[in-house]
């Protein structure tokens, strides 16, 4: 939500645990002035935690609404391992941030983001992640882009060519399911704990979430179907799925449905045998796919780009190292370094001054430092590299960061990068 806030936060502007859930939630309604939600509160907010939900207070304000919230959703991302394999970590999942159009620019979105972070630090959880609803805001915040995904539409019985695959994908059944049936929620967070960890850019959420996911409020079902869900199977275990619905399109009394499938797990032989599958289905004729990573084994299956017929690349996860000691020691890394920097950061004081980062046999040492910096960058810079996506030496040639030794950018960024660029995940 836009709040061009002041420089810094007001005076009389309080954050603090939001207490009145109803109020949690007219708020929310307010601010996204969709559809008013019909459920109860506990429903309509499950997966986010009450000591998780957070409200700004302004005196004067409406008392059925309040000044802005946020919220955080507890989760595991899994980063880069030290031997090109991943590892959980647990983050902050920033959401449900909304400012009161009574309130904008006001600074309330500044004393919620900071709010947040410190937080977020006080807890020991040394990373925050978000999806930006506009995403010119949250740079100002210290987030970086970390990755990017792509929308792209394949047409019916599209050939995907992957020939040292074709035997493994072939002993893949798959089995469709709704969304709501019994004990999906359960069985989805499994297949995520089971499959999805090992690619890096996942994230597992808490139960509550996937809750939230399986229940179809009226409003969803209305003039279209109930999300599906195809699983993939070996041996009788789930090891991957996709979730998607069809929407009915005629044209000169012609099917010309398109289907929409917004998830998509497994490994490449799995993930091969699910858009086999997929791209057959009866009256459709476009299969849209959303969250497809800039490095999907899907773009190796198609001849070329235009091997879809239409491709729209969008941000997905954003990163704000909070805690920059632990978050840079907490993912590994696969190449080395050792690299002195001046880190600037507005909002955490602690992040900002020089750190020498030392770099060896996978892990990364973090240390304050009274050597001269060799590269001068924003902690957003830094975030937006955290997973091995945001290349360093790309922002030093378009002079957003700062070189003081040659070579010293590029001395980091090997260490950073990735040789697979990570998944980009659902929206949360």
């Amino acid at each position: 939500m836009s709040d061009h806030d002041a420089a810094s936060a007001p005076t009389g502007i309080r954050v603090a645990l939001a207490t009145d859930a109803e109020r949690y939630l007219a708020t929310d309604d307010l601010v996204w002035f969709g559809e008013p939600n019909t459920e109860p509160a506990g429903v309509a907010l499950e997966g986010l935690p009450p000591d998780q939900r957070f409200a700004a207070e302004v005196d004067g304000a409406d008392p059925v609404s309040y000044a802005g919230v946020y919220g955080v959703r507890p989760l595991e991302l899994s980063v880069p391992g030290s031997h090109g394999d991943a590892r959980p970590v647990p983050v902050a999942g920033l959401t449900y941030v909304g400012v009161h159009p009574d309130h904008r620019r006001q600074g309330v979105l500044r004393a919620m983001m900071r709010h947040h972070l410190e937080q977020t630090r006080a807890e020991g959880v040394a990373v925050s992640t978000l999806h930006a609803s506009e995403t010119e805001i949250y740079g100002r915040y210290g987030y970086g882009l970390a990755g990017l995904e792509f929308q792209l539409k394949l047409g019916r019985g599209t050939t995907l060519v992957a020939p040292y695959l074709d035997e493994e994908a072939a002993r893949v059944g798959t089995r469709m399911s709704t969304i709501s049936d019994p004990g999906m929620a359960e069985r989805i967070r499994a297949c995520d704990l089971r499959v999805g960890v090992r690619e890096v850019g996942t994230l597992v959420f808490l139960e509550g979430v996937y809750r939230r996911w399986v229940h179809l409020e009226p409003r969803e079902l209305r003039d279209q179907e109930p999300w599906r869900v195809l699983f993939a199977r070996w041996d009788g275990d789930d090891v991957g799925y996709a979730i998607f619905r069809r929407k009915h399109k005629w044209e000169d009394a012609r099917p010309g449905g398109d289907m929409e499938v917004e998830m998509l797990v497994g490994s490449a032989a799995v993930r091969l045998a699910l858009l086999r599958r997929l791209v057959d289905f009866d009256l459709m004729a476009t299969v849209t796919l959303k969250t497809i990573g800039a490095d999907d084994v899907l773009w190796q299956w198609l001849p070329g780009p235009r091997g879809a017929s239409d491709a729209h690349p969008y941000d997905n996860l954003w990163i704000r190292l909070v805690d920059l000691p632990r978050a840079l020691a907490a993912r590994g890394y696969e190449g080395s370094c050792d690299v002195v920097v001046d880190v600037t950061d507005e909002l955490l004081p602690a992040n900002a001054g020089t750190w020498r980062v030392t770099v060896a046999g996978g892990e990364a040492v973090v240390s304050p430092s009274t050597d001269a910096a060799e590269v001068r960058l924003g902690i957003a810079h830094l975030g937006s590299a955290w997973l091995g996506w945001g290349n360093l030496s790309a922002m030093h040639r378009a002079g957003v960061i700062a070189e003081e030794r040659p070579g010293a950018v590029s001395d980091l960024w090997r260490a950073f990068r990735l040789d697979v660029a990570a998944w980009p995940s659902p929206g949360f």
